[in-house]
């Protein structure tokens, strides 16, 4: 009796999430119909990103995945990537930032870029507090009894769960322009901090092979930190594949153009 109300309880949780990721499915595709009948049409392939990087936070949290993490630190590992990595670089492509500033009315919309202005604001968008805050995050989780306790505790692993994709996405925006930033740093800064971030993930995964979390068992630990290192590595190959093509798009725009007709008779 006891065992049946647990599952349906946990059954019922785990409608929660799925709703949210729909209804902002939803509102998303809504906002962006809403917004063509003053803007230009929102591309397409912004409704793909959003759509697949929500799927990728959904895999994370509910479903197959999901369950096994409690028991299986491999799965927990596939979470960590889906959830921390690849589904906020995804959502980032969307720019959702973007199309809320078009759906909103003008008022509404600068009183939302004063936020953006604002100190706080400031300080999170800056790539050392983001990276910090990111793969700083990592190194507590992985490092202390903190992986324990979340697998214990309900609202620490809602909470970790939480801060592993807000800090994934708020350290890829940091790292690549898509929607609109007031606080702007120079690529070559920016690609220190990704450098010096992704040396930071890769020697936490050895790290992890080395000497697992408390209650992870050898062998599960070898395997998860594998896939951390060389599943993190394939998905950092896209985040430096943005900002390089960023970098070199804002190198083209700075060329002077060059004067044909006078090169002509040169």
């Amino acid at each position: 009796m006891n065992n049946s109300h647990h599952h349906g309880y946990s059954f019922s949780l785990d409608f929660i999430p799925i709703i949210l990721l729909i209804s902002a499915l939803i509102f998303y595709i809504l906002a962006g119909y809403s917004s063509n009948r003053q803007h230009k049409k929102w591309p397409i392939h912004r409704y793909f990103f959003w759509g697949i990087g929500l799927l990728c936070v959904a895999l994370a949290i509910v479903g197959p995945i999901a369950t096994r993490s409690h028991h299986d630190f491999t799965a927990h590992m596939a979470g960590h990537l889906l959830l921390g990595m690849l589904g906020p670089i995804l959502i980032a492509l969307s720019a959702p930032m973007t199309l809320i500033l078009r759906t909103l009315k003008v008022t509404q919309a600068r009183r939302l870029i004063v936020i953006l202005k604002s100190e706080p604001v400031r300080v999170l968008s800056n790539p050392i507090v983001a990276a910090c805050l990111n793969f700083g995050g990592l190194w507590v989780l992985y490092t202390t009894d903190l992986y324990v306790q979340m697998q214990n505790q309900s609202f620490l692993h809602l909470f970790v769960h939480i801060h592993v994709f807000m800090a994934g996405y708020l350290f890829t925006v940091t790292m690549v322009y898509i929607d609109p930033v007031s606080h702007r740093y120079s690529y070559k800064f920016r690609s220190v901090i990704l450098i010096l971030s992704l040396a930071s993930h890769g020697i936490l995964s050895k790290y992890i092979y080395a000497s697992p979390p408390a209650g992870v068992a050898v062998v599960q630990a070898e395997r998860g930190a594998m896939l951390m290192y060389y599943g993190g590595d394939i998905i950092d190959l896209l985040l430096i594949w943005l900002l390089c093509y960023q970098w070199y798009k804002s190198y083209r725009q700075r060329l002077p153009v060059p004067n044909i007709r006078n090169e002509q008779y040169n």
